[in-house]
């Protein structure tokens, strides 16, 4: 097997992305996790191929580290949105994107001091424990309940941003394991499709630090939708505004909330590492 590949990294979230258009990518997917082996491999939190569609400008398709398929990516799709445009796959500064979470719309800013940044509208956050899903909760939202595990007693507020998420705030970042609980809650017997899992430390109405269990990559440096449903999380249990700055362990990320329209605003920063050729067999 050989392609070309380029890889790219949002806030430290790293990805090695195929143009589907040019490469046997059905072939490539089934390698995911020698592709991200980070000894062995290229190394990255999950592979990324550009597609055609059919309903809009190109398709995301995401295949984890552990070789399992997400439905969408925050710091994915903006590296996505840069490489099509930086590669001449488009001349649109905004265009649509078919995700298996939906229709995602990015946004290029084009400017001297953002000319790398990229702003997502990533739609509606879903609160349904039955869309999340969440087994227990029906139709009703999951906000600040408890949950214990072991001898461990948590407040969970869980969101959908087409994949599913748990967060929990703390008081104290550097006290809570994450190598521990973040597995355990991952594949928690209420979380039918397993979940992502955030802890989340709120600074000010304003700001928050976030660290993140990846589901099917473990601890990443960043998570775009975990971004955006931590401020989701905060503002249903009245921690923040509807705008914040999130710090993770790779960088910043800007979510707001809009009251007009419901839908969340992902903006953060993408770069290009370096492309070649993958070489295997």
């Amino acid at each position: 097997m050989q392609f070309k590949f380029s890889k790219w990294h949002g806030c430290g979230n790293d990805f090695v992305l195929v143009n589907g258009f040019t490469e046997d990518w059905q072939t490539i997917r089934s390698a995911a996790i020698t592709i991200c082996d980070r000894n062995f491999g290229i190394g990255a939190d999950g592979v990324i191929f550009i597609l055609p569609s059919d309903k809009c400008d190109f398709c995301m398709r995401i295949f984890n580290s552990d070789g399992s398929e997400a439905e969408m990516c925050g710091n994915g799709i903006r590296c996505f949105a840069r490489y099509v445009y930086e590669t001449g796959l488009t001349n649109k500064e905004e265009f649509t994107v078919e995700t298996k979470a939906g229709t995602i719309k990015p946004r290029l800013v084009i400017d001297e001091k953002n000319e790398n940044s990229v702003c997502v509208n990533m739609g509606q956050p879903v609160l349904e424990g039955e869309k999340i899903p969440v087994h227990g909760f029906d139709g009703s939202a999951v906000i600040a309940q408890p949950l214990k595990i072991q001898d461990h007693q948590f407040k969970m507020t869980c969101v959908s941003m087409g994949n599913p998420h748990c967060v929990i705030f703390v008081n104290d970042m550097s006290a809570i394991n994450i190598s521990k609980w973040g597995p355990i809650l991952e594949k928690y017997k209420i979380f039918p499709n397993k979940t992502n899992v955030e802890f989340v430390q709120v600074i000010d109405r304003s700001h928050m630090r976030m660290r993140v269990w990846e589901r099917g990559a473990a601890i990443t440096l960043a998570c775009g939708t975990g971004a955006c449903a931590s401020l989701t999380a905060a503002v249903l249990n009245d921690l923040t505004d509807r705008k914040a700055a999130i710090k993770l362990d790779g960088g910043l990320l800007s979510i707001e909330w809009n009251k007009d329209d419901n839908n969340i605003y992902m903006t953060g920063p993408t770069k290009k590492v370096f492309e070649g050729i993958y070489y295997s067999g």
